[in-house]
């Protein structure tokens, strides 16, 4: 039995730790990249998230797209089978806010390290810096895989773990599609999840990044409340970032969408507790200005989208302010609207949304079910999560249940 595993990640990785465990045969790993792993080492701004410390139903909460699909694979290989498996190779973790798993050393490389001693502790073949550009079938049964340097190998099974098309430079170009349609499977239009959104309206203020730490939003498309969240985001030139909006963006399907967030700037904060605080303040300064009461509230970036915001005379004394226009400038710290003029491009986002239509995979071996020995791991499939280290998790246990069978 020959085994040829495409790719070079996580995935791809336990793949090849996986299958090594029957000992059944050779395992060749190819990598088009010159070194394995690099989407990986920019992950979690370079700490990389390695996965989260919840139970496994919880991890299948997370999933934003097919997460029946996943059950098999988080109850064969969990999260704390991949924390045990990567100390056991030397990295030491810890948990952080919302349970993220992180490297105790907040060092990407150190995970990239483990997953290489991983590798090394099996009998897998590496190839790395050549492309497979072909796989091919006969009779509906795997019989190689063709290289860019036209190299023919034969082969038994081929486990394709190629990614997606987020962050390109890394190998992620989506390739893999186009293997797996020409091998006569369905990809769902891959798209961008956990990705920034555009906004012309916040990026007409030029702010260059301002952080909101303790907000929350209200996401509605098309009319329809579609995500609610709370945590920190960011304004900066182009609209909106920040976890909560990677996010909400997995629940972004069509470019014609229409979208809106409903920021609440001050959410500790009942309508009525926050009009007594204003009440209060004006009283210690009659003579304050809006703006000046506002700069109390808000960063100073933040105030004039607040002030264009309502009718308010900006040079008002606070101290002639009406109850009703009070109330309105409660109303916007409350709801300030923001309007979404679509997501940012695929190359900047953490994760894919689509790929090879889960429908024709067996879930409980991540065998196609169109092709006999081929096998599907990672980002390629139509699976993807919200943040906090659940979408490496799906890549380690859908590569893991790949190897196995």
């Amino acid at each position: 039995m020959k085994t040829v595993i495409v790719g070079g990640g996580p995935a791809g990785i336990m793949a090849a730790y996986s299958q090594s465990m029957l000992d059944d045969g050779e395992v060749i790993l190819i990598e088009k990249n010159s070194r394995l792993l690099r989407k990986l080492m920019i992950t979690g701004k370079g700490r990389c998230n390695i996965t989260n410390d919840c139970d496994t139903e919880e991890m299948i909460k997370s999933l934003t797209r097919n997460p029946k699909f996943m059950y098999s694979a988080f109850y064969t290989f969990t999260n704390y089978d991949t924390v045990n498996l990567l100390e056991n190779n030397g990295l030491k973790t810890k948990v952080e806010r919302g349970g993220r798993i992180f490297p105790e050393s907040d060092k990407a490389v150190d995970v990239v390290d483990a997953f290489v001693s991983i590798l090394k502790s099996t009998k897998t073949k590496l190839i790395t810096g050549h492309k497979v550009e072909e796989v091919k079938e006969s009779f509906k049964k795997i019989i190689g895989v063709r290289l860019d340097n036209n190299e023919f190998i034969k082969c038994d099974k081929v486990v394709l773990a190629t990614g997606g098309m987020s962050y390109p430079k890394t190998g992620s170009d989506g390739y893999g599609f186009k293997i797996a349609s020409d091998l006569g499977h369905r990809i769902i239009s891959p798209r961008a999840a956990l990705v920034g959104m555009v906004s012309e309206q916040i990026a007409s203020y030029r702010i260059k990044k301002l952080d909101l730490k303790n907000v929350s939003i209200d996401m509605y498309v098309n009319g329809k409340k579609k995500y609610s969240d709370f945590g920190e985001m960011q304004l900066n030139s182009s609209g909106i970032d920040g976890p909560i909006i990677k996010s909400a963006s997995c629940w972004v399907d069509g470019v014609d969408d229409v979208v809106e967030i409903i920021l609440d700037l001050k959410p500790a904060l009942s309508e009525q507790k926050l009009n007594n605080r204003i009440i209060r303040e004006i009283k210690l300064n009659p003579k304050l200005k809006i703006v000046d009461l506002l700069r109390k509230l808000l960063p100073s970036d933040l105030i004039l989208p607040i002030i264009d915001t309502v009718t308010v005379d900006r040079d008002k004394n606070c101290s002639e302010l009406k109850k009703e226009e009070r109330e309105e400038i409660v109303r916007r710290l409350k709801s300030y609207k923001i309007a979404v003029d679509g997501l940012k491009s695929i190359e900047e986002a953490i994760v894919t949304s689509g790929g090879v239509d889960v429908s024709e995979i067996n879930p409980h071996t991540m065998e196609s079910k169109k092709i006999r020995g081929l096998y599907f791991a990672g980002e390629i499939i139509d699976v993807n999560a919200y943040t906090g280290g659940y979408n490496l998790q799906i890549a380690y246990s859908t590569g893991y249940l790949a190897g196995l069978n």
